[in-house]
C-alpha cells in the first residue's frame, strides 16, 4: 500500500530539516572563536598578528570609505569609486596596496628602531656600571700600596 503525498512531503522536509539544523549546530559548536584561534597561534605568529592589526583596521576603514562614497552614487559599481577592476591594469590599485605596504613598512621600522634603541640604552648602563667597577676597583688598589 503506497503512502499518500502528504506523508512523503513530510517526511522530505523532517529529513531535510534535520541535515540543515543538524549541520548549524555542528558548525555552531565545533568552530572555534578568534580568541581561541589566537591564543593557538605560535609566539611569532601572535606577535605579528598584534603588530599588524592596526594595518588591517585602517586598510578596514579605507575601504568602508570607498564603499560609503560608492554606495552614494547612481552609476553602476564598476564605475564607482576609486577601485579598479583586478583584471584592469591602470595602475590605481597597485597605489593603493603600495601606501598599506608603506605604511607597514614604516610601522616594522620604527618598532625595530624603538627595540635597537632600548638595546643601546641596556647596553650602556651595563657598561658604565661595569666602567664604575672598573675604576673603584683600580682606585682601591692604589691606595693600598701607600
Amino acid at each position: 500500500m503506497e503512502r499518500p503525498l502528504w506523508v512523503r512531503w513530510l517526511k522530505v522536509y523532517a529529513i531535510g530539516g534535520a541535515v540543515i539544523g543538524g549541520g548549524a549546530l555542528l558548525f555552531k559548536y565545533t568552530t572555534p572563536t578568534d580568541e581561541q584561534l589566537i591564543s593557538q597561534l605560535s609566539p611569532e605568529l601572535r606577535l605579528q598578528y598584534e603588530r599588524e592589526k592596526n594595518l588591517r583596521q585602517a586598510e578596514q576603514r579605507a575601504l568602508m570609505k570607498i564603499v560609503q562614497e560608492t554606495s552614494q552614487s547612481d552609476d553602476p559599481i564598476w564605475k564607482t569609486g576609486p577601485l579598479q577592476s583586478p583584471w584592469e591594469r591602470k595602475g590605481d590599485n597597485v597605489q593603493s596596496r603600495d601606501h598599506f605596504a608603506k605604511v607597514r613598512a614604516e610601522e616594522v621600522q620604527k618598532e625595530e628602531l624603538s627595540r635597537i634603541r632600548n638595546e643601546l640604552s641596556q647596553l650602556r648602563s651595563e657598561t658604565e656600571e661595569n666602567t664604575k667597577k672598573i675604576v673603584e676597583n683600580k682606585h682601591g688598589s692604589w691606595w693600598k700600596f701607600w
